[in-house]
C-alpha cells in the first residue's frame, strides 16, 4: 500500500455516451471536433478508470494501467486542447540521479528507479536525450562538509557512477568551472519531457485508451441514478462533470491534476491538504556564443536553509544553455509571465502562508514543504473509489515511469480490479 496523508481508502464494461463528434485522423490518431480526442470508441463515455490530467505523471498512470488490464475501458481527461502543456513543458528538462533525497523516501526510491527507466525507454522509442551528467561543486571551505555528507547519500540512495573530485579533475570535466570539490554524477541526463510524455499518450492510445482534451474538470460526484436508457445500472457512479456540461462517468478514478491537486481533491470530497502552493521559476540564457563554457549541468551545493536546489547551469536538448531557477512568489497557479495574477490563486497563498508559480509543491496546515510524494484517497461513496496523487513536484518527471507502477500497483489492490 502507498502510504496515505490521512485517509484510508471492476470488471470491463462501457456503455453509450454523449459526447459523439465528427471525427478525422491525425497523425494517425482519431481527434474529435470540441477538442476530444477518444482512442477506443468515439461514443464512449462510460469507462472503468477515468485518470484526471494529461501531464507526464497522468499519460504514464494512464499507460500503466491499460497496459497491465488491457480488458478494461480507461479514459483520460485534460483541461487543455493539447497533452503537457504546463509542469511537463515547463521544466529543464533534468534527468536526475536521485542523489538529493532523503534514503528510503519514495523520493530517493523512485527517481533512482525512474531515471533507469527513462533511459530505457527512451532508447526503445527513439526519443534523443544526452547523458551529460553533472557536477556539484563546492566554491567555498565552508560547503565542503556539506557536499560530503551529499556524496554519502547519494551512495545510500544507490545512484549509479558517483565519485568525489579534486580541482584538477572539475577542469578535466568543465574546463571553465572552478572550484574546490566536486560530486561527478555522470548518470545525470537531459532529455525533452514533453516529447516522452506525447510518447506515453501514444502507446496509450495505442492500447486502446481514450483520451479527451478541453475537459476541464468542475465537479466530481456520486450518480443519484442511472443514465437514462442504460443497461448497466449503477456500473459507473462516478460522474465527472466538465466547465460546458459535458459528463463522464466512471467505476474507479485517478487524479494527476499537478497544480490543481488540492482543489480536486476537494472537489471529490476529500481532504483539500496539503495544499498547493506553485512556485515560479526564471531562467537566463547563455548567449549563444558563449555556449562553449558549459558541457554538463553544474549544480551549487544545497543549503539546506533553502527548500530548492540552487541557481545552477543546465543544457537543453536544443543546445542553449540555462541559467536558473529562482523561485519566486506568482499570483498566478499557472503564471509563466512576471505578471500574470488570478485574485483566487493569490488569496490561497496568503492563506496557506506560502509561495505560488508553476511548480506544484504542498505545504501541510502548518504551512511547511511537505517532502515527499504524497497519494491518498478518501471515505464514503466517492473517497473509496478515488485515487489523488497529492504532491509529486521535481523530480516527478524523472520518476514518471516508477510513479506510474506503483499507481498501478495500489490501484489494483485499493479497487480490487
Amino acid at each position: 500500500m502507498l502510504p496515505a496523508l490521512g485517509y484510508p481508502a471492476g470488471p470491463c464494461g462501457r456503455a453509450g455516451g454523449g459526447l459523439l463528434r465528427a471525427c478525422w485522423l491525425t497523425r494517425g490518431k482519431p481527434w474529435l471536433l470540441g477538442g476530444h480526442c477518444l482512442g477506443r470508441s468515439a461514443s464512449t463515455s462510460s469507462f472503468d478508470v477515468v485518470i484526471v490530467g494529461g501531464g507526464i505523471v497522468g499519460l504514464a498512470s494512464a499507460r500503466a494501467l491499460i497496459q497491465r488490464h488491457p480488458a478494461l475501458s480507461i479514459g483520460l481527461l485534460e483541461k487543455e486542447k493539447d497533452l503537457a502543456l504546463h509542469q511537463t513543458g515547463h521544466n529543464s528538462g533534468v534527468i536526475h540521479s536521485g542523489i538529493y533525497y532523503k534514503p528510503a523516501s519514495l523520493k530517493a526510491k523512485l527517481c533512482v528507479q525512474g531515471a533507469a527507466l527513462i533511459y530505457e525507454y527512451c532508447n526503445k522509442k527513439g526519443i534523443a536525450y544526452k547523458q551529460c551528467g553533472k557536477l556539484i561543486v563546492a566554491v567555498e571551505k565552508e560547503e565542503i562538509p556539506r557536499l560530503q555528507a551529499l556524496y554519502e547519500r547519494g551512495l545510500q540512495n544507490g545512484v549509479q557512477g558517483l565519485r568525489l573530485i579534486q580541482q584538477e579533475d572539475i577542469k578535466k570535466k568543465e574546463p571553465f568551472c572552478r572550484g574546490l570539490m566536486a560530486i561527478d554524477c555522470p548518470y545525470t541526463g537531459i532529455v525533452d519531457y514533453r516529447q516522452v510524455a506525447l510518447s506515453f499518450a501514444q502507446d496509450f492510445q495505442d492500447a486502446g485508451g481514450s483520451v479527451m482534451t478541453n475537459f476541464e474538470v468542475k465537479d466530481i460526484e456520486m450518480a443519484k441514478e442511472s443514465p437514462s436508457r442504460s443497461q448497466d445500472g449503477m456500473k459507473y457512479p462516478i460522474i465527472i462533470r466538465n466547465t460546458k456540461g459535458e459528463e463522464v462517468r466512471c467505476q474507479y478514478a485517478v487524479t494527476c491534476a499537478g497544480l490543481y491537486s488540492d482543489r480536486i481533491s476537494e472537489m471529490s470530497g476529500c481532504n483539500p491538504d496539503p495544499r498547493i502552493v506553485p512556485f515560479r521559476g526564471d531562467y537566463l540564457l547563455l548567449k549563444p556564443e558563449k555556449g562553449y563554457l558549459v558541457k554538463g549541468n553544474i549544480y551549487p551545493v544545497p543549503d539546506s536553509r533553502f527548500p530548492f536546489l540552487g541557481v545552477h547551469f543546465t543544457p537543453r536538448m536544443d543546445g542553449s544553455i540555462w541559467l536558473g531557477p529562482n523561485a519566486v512568489l506568482a499570483f498566478k497557479r499557472e503564471g509563466y509571465k512576471a505578471f500574470d495574477f488570478s485574485a483566487r490563486d493569490a488569496m490561497d497563498t496568503i492563506i496557506n502562508r506560502g509561495p505560488a508559480g508553476v511548480r506544484a509543491q504542498a505545504l501541510d496546515r502548518d504551512g511547511n514543504l511537505v517532502e515527499d510524494f504524497i497519494f491518498d484517497g478518501g471515505v464514503g461513496d466517492i473517497g473509496s473509489r478515488i485515487l489523488h496523487v497529492r504532491n509529486a513536484p521535481s523530480p516527478a518527471a524523472t520518476s514518471s515511469l516508477a510513479i506510474s507502477g506503483m499507481i498501478a500497483d495500489e490501484v489494483q489492490e485499493r479497487f480490487e480490479l
